[in-house]
């Protein structure tokens, strides 16, 4: 299965050991060796690619499922013969201001370790060069992978929501800037967008509380129990990453509704800037219309100071409420 299979190693004592195309037979000298274990990663198999591995490893049928379709929430299963765990790994595109949710399941049984991913985000391999580098964490068998996985996943959480932190900062500062620009659309375009990243955010890191607290508590098999308090340390981290989503979520949420208070002010000032010019312009016209109605009898329409005494009290009037409305405000 070229291109499929993406590592498959037997750890002795923590020491790697390629193992070969055959997986039964490298899974058996695993099991009779002891404190042995093989780690088979694999990249988007589909379902004939995975029916060898899913027959020679005897993983359930409805984790299997889960594992080809993907689309999953982060859980735990506990099956008979093995563990599935589902996690979802983030990469955060600065440039883009995108939050990219991958796939990653990790079954753990009995001296073995499937992991199968979906996506391009995935540290399994930085995650096995650095346990193939401390050969002692190794040595505790398919429960330390688990954790080393579960470890590096939550950490870059915890990276992730600084970086997102930083853009909602520059965001608000948009915001809240004393001078603005005319488009206000293009800015709740914005905060609706990034609260849709924290949201995709969110859906990897909530679900994933449950399976961390059971994996911390005794009785859950093929983990040992000195695996607990590590588990621990990871629970503590995740509670960091929701806790600084929440923050980030009420946080969006606040910056939206100051944005569109922002904006009904500043429409009840455009509002009060025409009214003011309507009335200025309102004054002049209903005088001139008076005096454009053409009948014989007006007032001092044959006086011969008449026109310049109406543009003077034009002016005058014009003036008085320019003063007004600028004194308020409103110009």
């Amino acid at each position: 299965m070229p291109g499929v299979i993406v590592d498959c190693a037997i750890y002795r004592e923590g020491r790697r050991t390629d193992c070969a195309a055959d997986f039964s037979g490298a899974l058996e000298a695993a099991r009779a060796e002891g404190r042995s274990f093989l780690w088979l990663g694999m990249y988007e198999p589909t379902e004939e690619e995975f029916a060898l591995v899913r027959s020679e490893f005897a993983l359930h049928p409805l984790a299997v499922e889960d594992a080809l379709h993907a689309h999953q929430r982060p859980k735990l299963e506990v099956y008979d013969d093995s563990l599935f765990v589902v996690l979802k790994p983030i990469t955060y595109d600065v440039e883009g201001d995108t939050v990219t949710a991958s796939e990653l399941m990790v079954f753990v049984g009995d001296s073995f370790v499937v992991t199968v991913r979906h996506g391009r985000a995935s540290p399994l391999a930085a995650v096995r060069r650095r346990l193939e580098d401390h050969p002692e964490i190794l040595r505790h068998g398919p429960g330390a992978v688990l954790y080393a996985v579960s470890d590096a996943v939550v950490d870059h959480y915890i990276e992730v929501a600084a970086e997102l932190q930083v853009d909602m900062e520059e965001l608000e500062a948009e915001v809240f800037a004393p001078v603005r620009g005319h488009d206000t659309r293009n800015t709740a375009a914005q905060i609706y967008s990034f609260k849709r990243e924290v949201l995709e955010f969110r859906r990897a890191t909530g679900p994933l509380a449950e399976p961390m607290a059971r994996l911390q508590s005794p009785g859950v098999p093929f983990v040992h129990d000195h695996a607990r308090p590590f588990f621990r340390d990871v629970d503590d981290h995740l509670t960091r990453a929701n806790e600084s989503v929440e923050a980030l979520d009420r946080l969006l949420s606040d910056i939206l509704a100051a944005h569109l208070a922002q904006m009904g002010v500043r429409q009840n000032d455009d509002m009060r800037k025409i009214s003011a010019w309507a009335a200025l312009a309102a004054v002049p016209t209903l005088i001139a219309g008076i005096y454009g109605m053409n009948f014989n009898d007006m007032p001092e329409l044959r006086w011969p100071l008449g026109y310049p005494a109406i543009l003077a009290l034009m002016a005058l009037i014009e003036v008085s409420l320019y003063r007004l409305f600028k004194r308020r405000g409103w110009l």
